[in-house]
């Protein structure tokens, strides 16, 4: 599996994920009426218009999605227990419609696991940028993390 396994972390280790997305008009109105979210910020063009946004704004959960989804080839593809937390997201500057979003992400600590001898616990931060560097959310995710086998 391509994914990073608990004795791969370093911290301080930080990575940039090739894999840049182009968010769409369909990703986010698909999006915001598969979650029941009637934001007019997201659906509505008129009432978006008349904004200091001028134009829709993408929904922050897809964003959040599509950085944590960025991040899964090079990070959790296979060797993931589970998420268990996301903490402290910032969304500081909106995406539009036809926004390329890029992703990186810095391990902020990892530890053993006080329950589970074959997993680690690792923290991560990871950012979405646009091409020029503007940042759109960042975030911290707490995940478990396989260990490789010894034997």
């Amino acid at each position: 599996m391509p994914g990073k396994f608990y004795e791969d972390f370093e911290v301080g280790q930080k990575i940039r994920h090739a894999n840049g997305r182009t968010v769409t008009e369909m990703d986010n109105v698909l999006f915001s009426m598969l979650t029941m979210n009637s934001q007019p910020l997201h659906c509505n063009e008129d009432f978006s218009s008349k904004t200091q946004f001028g134009q829709r704004i993408v929904n922050g959960i897809f964003i959040l999605g599509l950085v944590t989804g960025m991040s899964v080839p090079d990070l959790t593809e296979g060797t993931i227990l589970a998420t268990v937390g996301y903490d402290k997201v910032v969304s500081p500057n909106p995406t539009f419609h036809g926004d390329t979003i890029y992703a990186e992400t810095e391990v902020l600590e990892k530890r053993e696991s006080k329950s589970r001898p074959d997993v680690g616990v690792v923290r991560l931060k990871h950012w979405g940028r646009k091409p020029d560097g503007t940042v759109v959310i960042e975030f911290e995710r707490t995940a478990l993390f396989i260990k490789r086998r010894s034997d």
